[in-house]
């Protein structure tokens, strides 16, 4: 079997990631790294290897090259324009999340795709966990009872630099075009995608309702410290809270609750804990399917694809929730203080507040933090357009 040709747009930042796992299935076989698409060229140091051809016009590289697939890490508001540059020269697409800053946007993404006959995986790599379908299959076995909700919580620390890193960096808008980069939307957003997909809840139309509370302690647009809670079409409720604020950084995870039980599942390790009635704990360690590799054996095999665009519609509707919300506010001096020679910006307390949301399902409001700034953004009604 011939290697896969593979462009990949945006290789510094997190691109550096995606340089490396493309290297990987270069060494596996599988692929062949064929152009790099950067404002400045990489080295041959940044690229992992030999140099393959590379060009700052995304399309003009792809024609050159013969990709079959591209890889698109740029930032937010370029994924639907590169997207549908790919689409219609028939080149298949892996598209980092979130995978645009609006629904709107997202729903030109996904039809155009759909429409020149493409695939699209979006980069939600929890989703490739096969923690994933072994919780659903205890889910649907009954092991905890009836879902009655799902939990998820993101205790993270990122330094003041974290939001200098690029223009875009910590913004809801830039140059009049949505960015929503927040901790929800974007550094936690594993935290949104998996909660719902555990759920049973990811397309767009499982969504009745969003609400949001979003804040900031540090010098930016968006939000560093928010939470969120969707109420579904199947009626439970999905909370999830993030902090890039946290006093100690933690394993993110997601918490199903059942009537009888519950399973906590740290996505970053591929770990479950399951916790039921008339049991001890059983934990477990999961393997995972990388989604660019998914992605060629879809190509090649035919097999499914693990987050196609339409799986990610509900997380889509939360991302456009925060959009539509009132501007983060900040968080009143009293609420934050920074760490001595680490440049970071902690809220005490909040390690706390994000596992007590996830394991009540209640907002930061509810909770009693008395900065939290209740933002409410009900959605009356749900389009998949």
């Amino acid at each position: 079997m011939s290697r896969v040709p593979v462009v990949l747009a945006g290789a510094r930042g997190h691109g550096r990631w995606h340089v490396a796992n493309i290297r990987r299935l270069e060494r596996a076989g599988l692929v062949r790294l064929a152009g790099i698409c950067e404002l400045t060229p990489l080295t041959e140091q940044e690229a992992g290897g030999e140099l393959p051809e590379q060009s700052a016009d995304f399309g003009a590289l792809l024609d050159s090259t013969g990709a079959r697939i591209a890889v698109v890490c740029t930032p937010i508001p370029t994924h639907t324009d590169l997207a549908l540059t790919a689409a219609r020269r028939g080149v298949h697409l892996l598209l980092e999340k979130p995978p645009a800053p609006s629904y709107a946007e997202f729903r030109r993404m996904a039809d155009g795709v759909a429409e020149a006959g493409v695939a699209c995986q979006v980069g939600f790599q929890s989703l490739g966990s096969h923690a994933v379908p072994a919780i659903r299959a205890l889910i649907a076995d009954g092991a905890i009872g009836d879902v009655t909700g799902v939990g998820g919580a993101g205790a993270w620390v990122r330094d003041e630099a974290y939001f200098r890193r690029a223009p875009w960096a910590g913004r809801r808008r830039l140059d009049g075009a949505d960015v929503i980069d927040g901790a929800l939307t974007n550094p936690l957003a594993h935290a949104v995608a998996t909660a719902l997909a555990l759920g049973g809840t990811d397309r767009a139309e499982d969504v009745a309702g969003i609400e949001t509370e979003l804040g900031h302690a540090n010098d930016i647009e968006a939000d560093d410290t928010s939470c969120v809670r969707i109420t579904t079409t199947r009626g439970h409720r999905v909370t999830v809270a993030a902090t890039l604020c946290a006093e100690r950084a933690d394993e993110p995870y997601v918490l199903v609750h059942g009537t009888s039980g519950r399973i906590t599942f740290w996505y970053k390790q591929d770990r479950v804990l399951l916790q039921r009635a008339g049991h001890g704990p059983e934990e477990y360690v999961h393997g995972r399917t990388d989604l660019l590799e998914n992605l060629v054996d879809h190509l090649t095999t035919g097999a499914a694809l693990l987050v196609p665009p339409d799986g990610t519609g509900a997380f889509m509707k939360v991302v456009e929730a925060i959009r539509r919300a009132p501007d983060p506010e900040p968080l009143p001096d009293g609420a934050w203080h920074r760490v001595p020679g680490e440049s970071r910006r902690v809220v005490p307390g909040i390690d706390g507040l994000v596992a007590a949301a996830a394991d009540t399902l209640s907002l930061y409001s509810e909770l009693g933090a008395p900065w939290a700034p209740r933002t409410e953004q009900p959605l009356k009604e749900v389009s998949t357009r």
